[in-house]
């Protein structure tokens, strides 16, 4: 895996880490992907080996299960998942990993989230299935929901 199987988005969140991390972790479902789509998180064990159930569903009944495990989860800091394996640490067939990071910067949360991939096929499949525009769409409701947990 190389930087050359990486797709990424970054941004400046107006909020404070500990909202975009609330959001992140608290409301999850919400923003986790594009609308009209849903996101519904069936198991999210956020620790280093914790157990992660999302089940997407479309506008149309169209339904993608996603199964894997967290590998490493700090604080504020870091989220990082696999779909490399199940609960149990059961070998799947991957597609990525993924990286939140949340940084401070000035007043704001400096928020990236990274897909890397096992193979330059699977980069460009997901780059097809619409990545910059979908994780942008979800780091919008990310943002949302973040703004007004700051604010409460």
């Amino acid at each position: 895996m190389t930087a050359a199987h990486e797709l990424s988005i970054t941004r400046l969140i107006d909020a404070p880490v500990a909202a975009v991390w609330r959001a992140w972790t608290e409301d999850t479902g919400a923003w986790f992907c594009p609308r009209p789509w849903t996101a519904e998180f069936v198991t999210q064990e956020l620790v280093a080996g914790g157990r992660s159930q999302i089940v997407m569903r479309g506008p149309g009944g169209e339904e993608n299960r996603l199964e894997g495990v967290y590998l490493e989860v700090v604080p504020q800091v870091r989220i990082v998942a696999t779909d490399a394996f199940t609960a149990g640490w059961h070998p799947a067939g991957p597609f990525m990993v993924r990286i939140d990071s949340f940084a401070e910067e000035a007043g704001g949360t400096r928020y990236t989230a990274i897909a890397r991939h096992w193979t330059a096929e699977a980069k460009a499949s997901h780059a097809a299935m619409g990545f910059e525009a979908g994780w942008n769409a979800a780091a919008d409701q990310l943002e949302a929901i973040a703004r007004r947990l700051a604010s409460e």
